[in-house]
């Protein structure tokens, strides 16, 4: 079962991507900020992350930075609701898809089945 790390500081956004996630057969952790998240996928190496760009302690673009120091080729998705000005910049860092919030858990999943696929 792949194992899908959500980051978000939302608990909603969480509990909707993690009722999504786990109904289509995947092992679920999530993280309330950058700093829980990137310690999380330090422990417990998901096969993909689902990271917030605008979070408290460590926001997404330092998530994507210090994920990509630790393991080049992790697969990271990059969320964010508060501009489309911080997608290019996840991006470059190394983000391997970028939504714009809200979306669809179903936009989302099919995003993370074709990476982890």
């Amino acid at each position: 079962m792949p194992k899908v790390l959500i980051i978000d500081d939302h608990a909603n956004v969480r509990l909707v991507y993690r009722e999504a996630f786990e109904a289509a057969g995947f092992d679920v952790i999530e993280a309330p900020d950058g700093r829980k998240g990137v310690d999380l996928f330090t422990s417990d190496r998901p096969d993909l992350i689902i990271t917030d760009i605008e979070m408290p302690e460590l926001d997404g673009h330092s998530v994507i930075s210090e994920i990509r120091q630790i393991q080049a080729d992790a697969k990271i998705v990059a969320v964010t609701g508060a501009g489309l000005h911080h997608l290019p910049v996840a991006h470059e860092l190394g983000a391997d898809r970028i939504f714009e919030k809200p979306l669809r858990p179903r936009d989302l999943l099919a995003a993370v089945n074709e990476l982890i696929s």
